[in-house]
This record gives C-alpha cells, structure tokens and sequence, in this order.
C-alpha cells in the first residue's frame, strides 16, 4: 500500500509512454485505477510501482482520482507479457482493457414514464400497444427502451407520446445490472454421448483441481463441440469462477444464444463490436465488479476486466478473425493462451479444422487432444466430390436477350433441382462479394481502380455502384472508358454474379446472399437464420460467412462454385486456410435427419487439398503441409515477424526505408529481408514497405528489432507496424 503523498508511475490508457509520475492523494495500491490529467484531459491509467522519473517535486501533479477497483496483479503481468510479445506500446495494449468512455463515471441515471389515462391524445394502434404494455405490466412505470421494446413499436412513437403528453415522466432510478447479471443453473436437458462425457470430465477434472492446461476440442463438424464446452463452463461457474466463450463475430448468432438458454436457464451476456456505448459500459462495469460471471464475446471479450477468471474456451480456433490488426497486432488466442498461463487456469480450444500452430503443440505435448469422431445425434457426414470444369463446363444464360457466361456446371445445376424438388435447401459457396470484380475497358485496358487504394474497385448490382473493399469509397459505374471512350467490361464473377444466373435458370427458387457488405449486423443475421430455419429460402449464396457454426437442419446440398480460388496463393498458409474454409462450408450439409452432399467445381480435382478434403484425410494433409513448412523453417517451427512502414509521401517513406535497410543489424540464425513495396502498395493515401525477419522459435528477435528501429529516427507523418507471425502478407 503506498500512502498519500508517495510518487507513483502510472501506466496510462493509450499513451504509447512506459507511464508517467504522479502524486498520491489517498492511499493506493499496485493495480488501482486512478484518473490522471495528461495535456488538460482526464485519462485512466493503472498504479504501476513507485515513481521513477526523478523530476523535481513541484514539477509532478497529483492523481486526480483514485477509483474503488484494482487489476490484479497476474492481469499486471500479462499486460507487460504481451508488450514483450506483439511489441505493441504498454500504454497501447492498457488501452484494450480501458477502452470504455467513461467506465467509472458515476451510474446512469434512467428516467420512468407512466401511461397518462386521461390524456385526450387520439389512439392508433400504436399507442394502444403501448396502453397494453403498461396494463400487461401492471402499470408500473417503465423507461423508453422498456416501453418501445415490450409494446414492439419504434422509438419514434414513443418520443411523439412523451412530446403529446400521452407518457408522463414520473420518477428516476439509477440504471442497474438487471438486464445482464443473470443467475444460471445446468438444467440437465442434454445427455452427452460417450466420447462427449470423456472429453467434459476430462475438461472437469482439469477445472476441478486447478492449474494451467490447454485442451485441443477436436471434433469433426456437427459433433457436439458445443454441449462439451457448455459442460466445461457450467463446471468452472458452478465454482465461482468467471467464463469467457470467445468466438468468431459472425457466430454470435440467435442459434447459439437460444442453445446457451435452453441449456442454463437464461440467456448468456453478449459482447461485440455492435454494441452501444452504454451496455458495453454496463457490462465492463459489471465484469469489474463480479456481477457477470459468464460472457460471450468476440476476441475483445478477453480484455475485459476479469475477476477471478478460471476457463476460456476459444470456438473455431483456427479463425483469421482473432487475429486482430487495427489497434495493434496480436493474436486473442495466443494471448488468451498466455493469460490463462500467467494465472494459472484451463483453456479449452474447439476446431474441426485446428490451425498448424495448435496441431504442432499437441505433438509436442504442451496440449491435450480430445478427439470426437462421430455427429452428434447420429447424423451422417456429407459425401463430397468434385466437379472438373474442365469436362463439365457451365452453359451461357441469357440475361435481357444479352448471353452471359455461366458459372454453374450442369451437374451442379441437376444437383440443385434434385434437391430443390425434395424439398431441401442448398447453399452456393463463392468467397467474392459483389457482382463483378473487374471493370475493364474492352480496347485499352483500362480497370477501373481506387483514387485512394491501389487495388481494383468491385460492382456491386444491389447497390449500382463501384466499391473500394479497402476503404469503402464508391463511385459510379462509368458508361464507357474514360480514357478512350470505348465500352467497358465486367470481367469475373462474384456471389450477385451467381445470384443472377439461379434466378434465370430455377425461375421460382428463393434465394438470400449472405456477405459482410449485406449482413451489417447480427440482428440482420439473426433474421437471415430464422428465415433459413422456417423454410423461407431454397438456396443461401454466400462468402465465407456462411462457413461459421451455423446449423440447418434441411440444407442438404453444398455447392462451391470455384474451389480453386485459394489454391495457389504467395501466403504460405494459403492451403492451409483452404482446406480448412472449404471443408467447414462443406459441414454444413446433411447435419439434420437427411444425408447431406457437396459438390466441388474445380479445374484442379487432383489438387492435394482438394482430394483430401472428399476422402476426409484432414490429418495426412496436415502431415505434408506441416513438413513442408518444417523443411522451410516457417510457423510454427520458425518466427515470422513482419515490419510495415506507412507514410504519406512516397519520398519520405521510401528514403526511411533506405535508412533502415543500412542500418539493419546481421544476426546470426536470423535474417532480415527488404524493404520490398507491399503487395496493397496505397491504403487510404498511405503507401506502404514491407520488412520480413525470419528466425528461430527461440530467438529473442523482438529484442533485435526494437534495438534496429531505435538507431534510425522516425519521421513525422510515417508510421510503423511490427506484426510477430503475420497472418495478412497483403
């Protein structure tokens, strides 16, 4: 305990600063959050040690206020840990756990209307659904929110009855944790299956006794990964301990929520990106304080404030979306994996497909493997073969009495109609949103290209315009070429492409597209699911999206319409990400009472990826592709760290990287290549250099880079980025 008047170093949110000196004015201990004045503005920070700047006295302000909650000392650890790591500022990686405005401002407080009987304003039936909500709930008052949601009608309706005086304010209240602390019991509706229950007592027994470990979930798609983590999480709360199910965003679906609920008897507290400021402020808050035991969350879920932390299960470990790089480069898994190291609790990590990373750990022995073999519930895995495009190749359609080429094969358009006349859905795969990729002129050549990114603009038909898929800008569809004025072409083909031709040849089919462009939200996910689940569509077309946890009982028949598109990419990881992406769309068909199939279209059906995907050696593909990358030294038996240098004047960037490449240091078992330019060269009016330090798996190459970029000063209006094992080579 430090008392009043002792000098401290503050770690502070968001400043890159190791943290600053500051005095005293109550007592305070390691860990305590503290409020202090940076440049006349109030920033959270962390009491960190005793202060070491060695300024005089009068030249170190006081903390402004020191708040009733600390971070425990592990959590401390795992800060500086993963700085050690990712090379990402202390104060940086502070700000994703302090990331909330105003998270220790005082509770809100929420204004109670009451229904006013006497008021002579004229009833619609709008306004008599908001008389029933008050008269179901027995006329207690109600906030706004409370009022729009039970009477189901828009916040206008009621701001329009609070101006009209048909809602009266009557009273305030502080606004509570009543909609996110919930209590919850196993309700014992869910028999496991043999290999389930080994797993989860397993799992049990790890939880039960304490203790870092880190188990490999491994089941096949559709066998109750699930219901054993649920198991897992029950076990850990039913011990007090705190839970994170972390996921992929796109995940966070109606189906998982109403599986949690059925299971434990209320619904679990969600976290993503969607949120608004306030609940993510309510339930940061009640993370902090032990109220909210249990949270579901994408990979910023990890930085919440835990309290007694004691399981985190990581669902589709393999998924790129943990790797996180905006706000600094780092990896939720691996630091989820490190937390859990540093404080002495299980991880749980769940794949049909595990990444090279976590297979290799296994091998090694540092993870447990539990393996389920079989589907739950006796449902069987779907056959899946190819389709050569090359004996096979799509018919033309005619749009408009204007022929297009097509990109449904005749034996995929048969499966289609068998299935459609049984009755079931089908999904279409094609990992490219839009309509078209590549606008080009038919004479010169020109494409139709970004002002502000160097990469090709997309049409999208559904919103009539060019899209940037780097920084969002639009712009029209130009009529003819701008450089010659000759006609334009759309060249390739994208899922609205696809959209277009099942409409021409199944006339009466109902279909949805599924895309980040389209599904903004999970609410607009949610309605997509519930429409799938009723029989509202026949065929979903869509990215990798729909290649996420989703369960559909009727869809039996998968179609990736080009299978080939990832095959031969410069990423090392390229067959990797392949097979696992195309064999996860792939367990989607046939996870109900019918059997389920899926179709390939290739011009590669010989393709190692391809031919282990139909005869579901997923193992002796990993074999070879990780012997491969063994023979190169690349991850996971060697380090990759990347070094991305970004300015605004391509003179200034490219003579700092000059300045670099002199400076860089020979290292022995390591080397240091480029600067080379990016592959995306513009981002944003950004142009950007690439280095890449390849080494050991123990060699302290952090070290070495910090102590290179320190010899050579960075100019103003460049930034640099440090990526360790890079996932993204764009």
């Amino acid at each position: 305990m430090f008392s009043a008047g002792t000098i401290v170093k503050v770690l502070v949110s968001n400043i890159p600063s190791a943290g600053y000196d500051y005095r005293l004015t109550v007592p305070a201990t390691i860990g305590t959050f503290v409020g202090v004045r940076v440049m006349n503005r109030v920033c959270v920070g962390i009491v960190w040690g005793i202060g070491d700047s060695g300024l005089p006295q009068e030249k170190i302000k006081d903390v402004s206020f020191v708040y009733n909650a600390k971070m425990p000392v592990a959590d401390m650890q795992w800060l500086l840990r993963m700085s050690e790591w990712t090379l990402i500022p202390m104060g940086m990686v502070l700000r994703l756990i302090v990331n909330i405005p105003d998270a220790f401002s005082p509770p809100r407080i929420e204004q109670l209307y009451s229904f006013d009987f006497d008021s002579k304003t004229r009833m619609t039936q709008n306004r008599q659904a908001v008389l029933d909500a008050f008269a179901s709930n027995d006329n207690d008052p109600m906030t706004a929110i409370d009022v729009q949601n039970i009477a189901r009608v828009s916040s206008a309706v009621v701001r329009n009855m609070i101006k009209n005086g048909g809602l009266i304010p009557v009273a305030q209240r502080e606004k509570n944790l009543g909609d996110y602390a919930f209590d919850y019991q196993d309700l014992g509706n869910i028999k496991l299956n043999e290999q389930q229950q080994t797993a989860a007592d397993v799992i049990g027994d790890a939880i039960k006794n304490g203790g870092f470990s880190v188990f490999l979930l491994d089941g096949i798609t559709g066998s109750g990964k699930t219901q054993v983590y649920f198991d897992s999480a029950w076990r850990a709360y039913s011990q007090g301990k705190s839970v994170l199910l972390m996921m992929p965003e796109i995940a966070l679906t109606a189906q998982f929520m109403s599986r949690f609920e059925s299971r434990f008897g209320a619904p679990p507290v969600v976290w993503h990106s969607n949120l608004t400021a306030a609940r993510r402020r309510e339930i940061w808050r009640g993370v902090l304080n032990g109220k909210i035991k249990i949270v579901v969350g994408t990979r910023s879920a990890l930085f919440l404030p835990w309290q007694d932390l004691g399981l985190v299960v990581i669902d589709e470990e393999h998924d790129t979306s943990y790797k996180q790089e905006d706000m600094g480069n780092y990896h939720a898994r691996d630091m989820a994996i490190l937390r859990a190291k540093i404080s002495g609790f299980p991880v749980v990590l769940a794949s049909a497909t595990p990444s090279a990373e976590t297979l290799e750990n296994v091998n090694l022995g540092k993870y447990k493997c539990l393996r389920l073999t079989s589907r739950y519930g006796g449902a069987q895995l779907p056959e899946i073969t190819t389709i050569d495009l090359r004996e096979n190749r799509p018919t033309p359609y005619t749009v408009a009495d204007v022929e297009q080429i097509g990109s449904l094969s005749p034996l995929l358009c048969d499966a289609l109609s068998e299935t459609l006349a049984q009755g079931h859905q089908a999904m279409l795969f094609i990992n490219r949103r839009g309509f078209a990729p590549i606008i080009q002129c038919k004479k010169c050549g020109w494409t139709a290209t970004c002002s502000e990114c160097s990469v090709g603009m997309t049409y999208h038909k559904r919103i009539g315009k060019l899209l940037c898929h780097m920084c969002g800008r639009t712009a029209p569809l130009p009529k003819v070429c701008p450089d010659c004025g000759c006609d334009v072409s759309m060249r390739g083909v994208g899922l609205e492409k696809i959209q277009e031709e099942v409409s021409v040849r199944f006339p009466n089919v109902r279909t949805a597209l599924v895309s980040s462009d389209i599904i903004t939200s999970r609410q607009v996910l949610e309605r997509l699911v519930s429409q799938l689940e009723q029989g509202k569509i026949d065929i979903v077309i869509g990215t990798q999206i729909l290649a996420k946890g989703h369960h559909f009982p009727n869809l039996t028949l998968v179609g990736v319409v080009d299978s080939d598109m990832g095959l031969f990419g410069t990423d090392f990881r390229a067959a990797e990400h392949t097979f696992q992406q195309l064999f996860q769309v792939a367990g989607r068909a046939g996870r109900g009472e019918y059997a389920g199939r899926v179709l390939l279209q290739t011009y590669q059906p010989a393709h190692p990826v391809l031919t282990a995907i139909c005869s579901g050696d997923r193992d002796g593909f990993m074999q070879t592709d990780m012997a491969g990358r063994k023979a190169a030294q690349m991850p996971p038996y060697g380090m990759l760290i990347a070094v991305i240098i970004e300015g605004e004047k391509e003179a200034v960037l490219h003579k700092y990287c000059q300045d670099l490449a002199a400076a860089a240091p020979i290292i022995h078992g390591a080397k240091i290549m480029g600067p080379i330019t990016a592959q995306i060269y513009q981002i944003r009016n950004w142009y950007r250099m690439r280095f890449l330090v390849a080494g050991g798996m123990n060699m302290a190459l952090q070290t070495v880079i910090m102590r290179w970029l320190s010899k050579v000063k960075q100019p103003a209006n460049v930034r640099v980025k440090i990526d360790v094992n890079p996932i993204n080579f764009m």
